[in-house]
């Protein structure tokens, strides 16, 4: 199965990026509205497209200053296509990405369970930064 690498999304692969949203526990909630005022906001989108259906199969995305840092959100792979090196492809594409070339620094956020596939990829733990949370309740209601 070929693979398209894209940089912008059609009617149906925002569609498909839904459904992608929807299997994660961190992202069901997501709307159709959010995710494309989402898109419409991010520095940079990267997207893999089963070129026989057209089919979004993987997405990610990343805010950047382009010069210092450059964070990584939401690498999502179809649960069919996984373990087939479409996540280790999504991050290929954003650290070579022409318009990266001169960040200092890359940053994810992910589960403790992802830790082992990010530091293959080069990533490390970092002991200085720790990562703080504030909630914006008003956004879906009190928890």
């Amino acid at each position: 199965m070929p693979i398209i690498v894209i940089q912008e999304l059609t009617p149906s692969q925002v569609q498909d990026l839904e459904q992608l949203y929807k299997q994660g526990w961190w992202s069901h909630q997501r709307t159709s509205k959010d995710i494309q005022k989402m898109l419409n906001h991010s520095d940079i989108i990267i997207g893999l497209v089963d070129s026989d259906t057209q089919k979004l199969i993987g997405f990610t995305r990343v805010l950047t200053d382009y010069t210092y840092r450059a964070l990584i959100w939401d690498v999502l792979v179809e649960s069919s296509y996984q373990n087939q090196g479409l996540g280790k492809k999504l991050i290929d594409e954003i650290l070579t990405h022409p318009a990266l070339k001169d960040v200092e620094a890359f940053l994810l956020m992910c589960l403790p369970e992802m830790v082992p596939f990010y530091e293959k990829l080069g990533f490390h733990l970092s002991d200085s930064v720790k990562l703080m949370s504030l909630e914006n309740t008003t956004h879906y209601g009190e928890f």
